[in-house]
């Protein structure tokens, strides 16, 4: 079995600098064998944004593409903290909201973008786990996603 480290490595993806705090929050909070990641945005190489809303300024597919953004956003701020992708065991719980119009409904295509990501990164038995995937009227800075998730890390890690 590849490790999370390995694994992303063959994707050929590049991470974008980990987001800092735009307010009074951690980005992440390890208590015992859980590590909380905060709600992460689309955050680019350069340290960008994708702005604009699902069903408006952008279609389903590129807002797919968002999602793994905040997926490689989440990813930084792992590795800036923990150092290592592999100290993650698996994904517990992923909640990705959609920045979107009224009559969007595909929500849960989105935040695969995110979810197929953690798959490739820790395989489908523990990257996958259980998830919603909401529309909101607006997000900050009007990026079109935002996803915060809770994973278990290795015993002593």
């Amino acid at each position: 079995m590849e490790s999370p480290e390995s694994n992303f490595s063959k994707l050929g993806l590049t991470l974008p600098p980990a987001p800092k705090p735009l307010g009074v929050y951690k980005p992440c909070l390890i208590d015992g064998k859980h590590l909380y990641l905060s709600g992460h945005g689309t955050v680019k190489e350069d340290g960008s944004l994708i702005i604009g809303r699902v069903g408006l300024d952008m279609d389903m597919a590129e807002g797919k593409l968002a999602a793994r953004q905040v997926g490689l956003a989440m990813l930084a701020t792992i590795k800036a903290n923990l150092g290592s992708l592999n100290r993650v065991k698996r994904v517990i719980k992923v909640l990705g909201m959609v920045n979107c119009t009224l009559d969007f409904e595909r929500h849960p295509f989105v935040i695969n973008g995110c979810s197929e990501l953690f798959a490739q990164i820790w395989g489908e038995e523990n990257g996958i786990g259980v998830r919603s995937a909401v529309g909101m009227g607006s997000l900050p800075d009007n990026i079109p996603v935002e996803i915060e998730a809770l994973f278990e890390l290795h015993e002593g890690a």
